[in-house]
């Protein structure tokens, strides 16, 4: 019998029965960089940390199981593993990208994939005509969804069959709904990236990268890459992420129940222009959520009726963190012109909606009373300056 998915972040079920380490209710973090071996030819299975570490181990099949997959690399961070992705790719390869991507893998794309010979159509995947941008020596198509900052929702399997019918690779970047809300490779996705640091690390506490793949072919491929260039997840940052993920299941629900509640106080508000969250019925990809997903998530984005404004929210905060990152059980605003997306340029932050007003909110896991408490009294002590 399948188990839910709550219990498999607890539980890995082919290690239930077992008295592994000493019975070690908390898989224990094995602090090593070396193992040790009996003679030529008789190893422990383990010998050198920057291949294989237990933990790191551990922590990687307990991804896998909640993402569906047959195997899950983990990383130092999520760009460490979108780094080690490209190295897929060779000079002359093209790759289709959802135009709206967080702007760390907007960069490297830009000033690192570029420079190794791989070129990039830029496009809004979740309304655009995909097909149309395929060539000859097209070998992927990238996405996020939703999308950071304008949380767009692209159909999963709808771009799963066509990257399949053209013999594609489809890539996944599934930060912002987690597994527990959403699992791509069940979809048509070949590989899905995660950024450990947020939903399922957090606590803001550690950074981590994740791939994840149902494809053996690809799954040699990252394991002979990640012993090559050395970015695999040190012990300690995989035992804390190992921890965030046995309270995956009741953060995003507490997380995303809040969101829903401020993402409707929000639609109320005269300075506020426009709310965007995939929660609320009137977003174009309510129906396409509630087909590909568990869940709506905890991320929202929206405007305000001017930059002053946007920038005194940011002044007045105080629970509510002004700060970079998003994931953790801290409710945390962000600014993305000047933050996530500040080396995206201007026109191209325009054209996917980011203005100088954009403000991105993750939610967390506090009282959402307390938090709403907060942005009445901010809201209204702004309105009060600048309307009088």
């Amino acid at each position: 019998m399948a188990r839910e998915i709550e219990t498999k972040c607890l539980h890995l079920e082919e290690e239930e029965g077992c008295s592994n380490n000493y019975g070690a209710v908390s898989y224990p973090i094995y602090q090593t960089a070396t193992y040790a071996h009996l003679g030529v030819g008789k190893s422990t299975g383990y010998d050198y940390s920057r291949l294989q570490n237990p933990t790191r181990e551990h922590l990687e099949k307990v991804v896998a199981t909640l993402e569906n997959g047959l195997d899950a690399l983990a990383f130092s961070t999520g760009m460490a593993a979108i780094a080690l992705m490209m190295e897929l790719f060779h000079p002359g390869d093209h790759l289709i990208v959802d135009a709206d991507l967080y702007g760390g893998s907007i960069r490297f794309f830009h000033n690192v994939s570029e420079k190794n010979g791989i070129t990039f159509s830029s496009i809004d995947c979740y309304k655009e005509d995909i097909e149309s941008y395929i060539s000859e020596n097209t070998k992927a198509i990238y996405i996020e969804t939703p999308t950071n900052p304008m949380m767009n929702v692209t159909d999963i399997e709808a771009l799963g069959e066509i990257a399949k019918k053209h013999n594609l690779l489809l890539i996944v970047d599934n930060t912002f709904l987690s597994p527990y809300f959403q699992n791509p490779l069940d979809l048509g996705a070949d590989i899905v990236v995660h950024s450990g640091t947020k939903y399922l690390g957090g606590h803001n506490d550690t950074l981590a990268g994740f791939l994840i793949t149902n494809r053996e072919d690809i799954s040699e491929k990252f394991r002979f890459l990640i012993k090559t260039t050395g970015a695999g997840l040190a012990p300690f940052d995989s035992w804390l992420i190992l921890r965030g993920i046995k309270t995956l299941g009741i953060r995003m629900e507490k997380s995303q129940q809040n969101a829903i509640t401020i993402a409707n106080w929000l639609k109320e508000q005269n300075a506020v222009t426009k709310v965007i969250y995939p929660g609320l019925p009137t977003h174009p990809g309510y129906e396409i959520m509630k087909k590909q997903a568990r869940g709506f998530g905890a991320m929202l984005t929206f405007q305000l009726e001017s930059r002053e404004f946007a920038l005194a929210v940011l002044e007045k905060v105080r629970m509510i963190k002004f700060a970079e990152s998003l994931g953790g059980v801290e409710t945390l605003i962000t600014y993305p012109t000047t933050q996530t997306h500040a080396d995206v340029p201007k026109e191209i932050r325009e054209r996917n909606g980011i203005t100088e007003s954009t403000l991105r909110l993750s939610v967390g896991i506090e009282n959402v009373k307390d938090l709403l408490d907060e942005l009445d009294n901010v809201f209204r002590e702004i309105e009060g300056e600048l309307h009088g």
